[in-house]
């Protein structure tokens, strides 16, 4: 069975409280703050962060997003050798203090993106969108034109020095998928923009440590067969962590939506999580913001949380009893 996992904060808040009384058991989490111990990336901060959790319940599995300094690596220019080393350094302290998984991805310039965050969705809830056509006139960012070659060879120089890094520290890498999965955005290219792109980045250093996120949504966005795809990369061993989320529309456009109302069969997902043995760490992302909530973390307020995980822990009790598991 998988670990049901929530993205909490490294602090406690209210939120960690509600995601251990709708059934939640892990965490997912970023990089702490740096503090008087030293930069959230040492050993201290992370051990403390570990306890934090642990205390209030919960196990810290995943780190997410795990390298958000690179930059210069992503682009091969000057100072990459230090955003690598410390990539490094994070991996190992990661591994010393007992946390498996690490999220990142190879988004050069700017992280995911969309054009709207006050798109209406069922019953009036806000949801976040993208419309490649509001980009096409979007200036370049500060790095000029980027292409496909130069971040796959930047790629394939950041993963010879990473994935013995993880390996050596017992830590797992899940790559994540471009999102939105189209390229060039505002002239910097997107490599990770189909499952082959996935495959074929994951095989640059291939290792049981090297793996994917199996973000849901923008595989679907890919327009991939999701079941399809979660078997794919499980029987290569490279299925590490799961976004349990979905869409509609296509790379040019698409939607966020309710777990419960995009185009992906959730169900059989879930029933083919279930069939395979998943047993990593699988959480939502990216709900609806509802009545009530003021939109200051589209995608990540809580009330569209707390529903997602309702219904992924009946798709499980239901992927489970039509095997005759419950």
């Amino acid at each position: 069975m998988f670990k049901l996992a929530e993205y909490l904060p490294p602090f406690p808040n209210a939120t960690w409280t509600l995601a251990r009384q709708s059934g939640v058991t892990h965490a997912v989490s970023n990089i702490p703050p740096d503090g008087p111990e030293g930069p959230g990336w040492d050993y201290l901060p992370l051990l403390r962060m570990k306890t934090r959790f642990a205390d209030a319940g919960l196990t810290l599995e995943v780190i997410e997003t795990g390298f958000p300094w690179l930059h210069a690596a992503k682009l091969g220019l000057p100072g990459a050798e230090a955003e690598i080393e410390r990539a490094e350094t994070l991996l190992r302290n990661l591994g010393a203090v007992g946390v498996a998984v690490v999220c990142w991805n190879w988004m050069a310039g700017f992280n995911w993106t969309r054009t709207s965050t006050t798109t209406i969705g069922r019953g009036g809830a806000l949801v976040t969108a993208y419309d490649h056509e509001l980009m096409k006139g979007a200036p370049f960012t500060a790095d000029g034109e980027v292409s496909d070659e130069r971040l796959w060879e930047s790629l394939a120089r950041f993963m010879a020095r990473i994935v013995p890094a993880a390996e050596e520290a017992g830590v797992k890498l899940a790559l994540h998928p471009d999102d939105p999965p189209i390229s060039p955005i505002r002239g910097m290219a997107r490599i990770l923009r189909s499952p082959e792109a996935m495959r074929r980045a994951i095989d640059l250093a291939p290792s049981p440590h090297n793996g994917i996120t199996m973000c849901q949504g923008t595989f679907a966005t890919m327009g991939a067969d999701i079941p399809a795809e979660i078997r794919s990369f499980h029987e290569r061993g490279a299925l590490h962590f799961v976004h349990f989320r979905d869409v509609r529309g296509t790379p040019e456009k698409f939607v966020e939506t309710f777990h419960d109302e995009g185009q992906t069969d959730m169900f059989a997902a879930m029933r083919t999580y279930h069939e395979l043995g998943f047993d990593g760490p699988l959480r939502p992302d990216h709900v609806p913001t509802m009545e009530g909530e003021e939109n200051l973390a589209p995608g990540y307020d809580v009330l569209g949380r707390l529903f997602a995980i309702g219904y992924i822990k009946g798709l499980a009790e239901g992927a489970a009893k039509s095997r005759g598991d419950g």
